[in-house]
């Protein structure tokens, strides 16, 4: 199981990838703890904390660090400009206070990914979601939430769609249940302006959407929500995030990833056989809707 920081301090993923590198150079010279902390001045906790990308990159730390793994001037240069890069806060770090602990490091991996695989049983997927439809689902998950902290976490959501416009955005893959689609959230109107969003997603470029009809039957990826993430960088592994209802995981032992993405590949199949016309599916579920 990963253990991605989700402190307030929650890295981009530039950071984690240095953070890594970091690490693999130290490995690579055989430089122990030790005698990091020894050349940084600093305990062995703080390398060890730089690794894991829980803090951020002082560049005093940092060029020690490259001098004593004897990286060449002008990687040690580019490596130098990248920290500071990877220094600056995500769009998320003004709402920090509004996410979960746990989802922090899902907005930083979601923003650096080039493939996401996301399976969904309940509602509609999060970065397809209206305001009015992400409002009921948030009311309904903060009763008690006051309304302009519960408007906070949709402007969040919403906010998260950026990627969708991005130049060079990544793929995504999304399977859901059909019971998205049939729970009634927020009422028919609010439902028909969620499914006028999925036709128009629907040519959005980079970008899948499969749903699954209940006559289609069980199969392996049932078993609850997860995003799947593959980065352009080797050195940050694919990894997959799970979600309870107070908490998550971020997976990334070769066989869970690999479980979870076949996983999620016989359903988007299943779906596609089962459900080949998407769109006119949408269009009569519109009209069941009062469309």
């Amino acid at each position: 199981m990963s253990e991605l920081p989700t402190g307030s301090s929650t890295p981009t993923v530039l950071r984690i990838i240095l953070a890594r590198r970091l690490k693999e150079l130290r490995l690579a010279r055989d430089v122990s703890l030790k005698a990091a902390s020894k050349a940084l001045g600093t305990g062995e906790l703080t390398v060890r904390r730089i690794e894991n990308a829980q803090v951020g990159l002082k560049t005093l730390y940092v060029k020690e660090l490259l001098r004593l793994y004897e990286v060449p001037a002008d990687e040690a240069a580019e490596f130098l400009e990248m920290a500071e890069r990877a220094n600056q806060p995500g769009w998320w770090h003004p709402f920090r206070d509004a996410l979960p602990t746990w989802f922090r490091a899902y907005v930083s991996l979601e923003s650096g990914a080039r493939l996401l695989r996301t399976y969904e049983p309940h509602y509609v997927t999060g970065i397809l979601q209206t305001r009015d439809y992400s409002r009921a689902v948030m009311r309904a998950g903060f009763p008690n939430e006051p309304e302009d902290e519960l408007e906070r976490r949709v402007d969040i959501r919403l906010r998260r769609q950026d990627l969708l416009e991005r130049p060079e955005r990544p793929t995504i893959w999304v399977v859901m249940e059909e019971t998205s689609l049939r729970r009634v959230v927020g009422g028919p109107e609010v439902m028909r302006g969620q499914i006028e969003h999925l036709l128009e997603a629907m040519d959005l470029p980079e970008l899948t959407i499969r749903v699954l009809p209940l006559g289609a039957g069980p199969h392996t990826a049932a078993a609850g929500h997860f995003t799947y993430f593959r980065f352009d960088e080797p050195e940050l592994q694919d990894i997959v995030y799970t979600e309870g209802l107070t908490s998550a995981s971020y997976l990334d032992e070769p066989e869970d990833v690999t479980t979870h993405l076949e996983a999620h590949i016989r359903a988007s199949r299943l779906a596609h056989q089962h459900l080949p016309d998407l769109r006119g599916y949408l269009e009569r579920l519109h009209k069941e809707y009062g469309g």
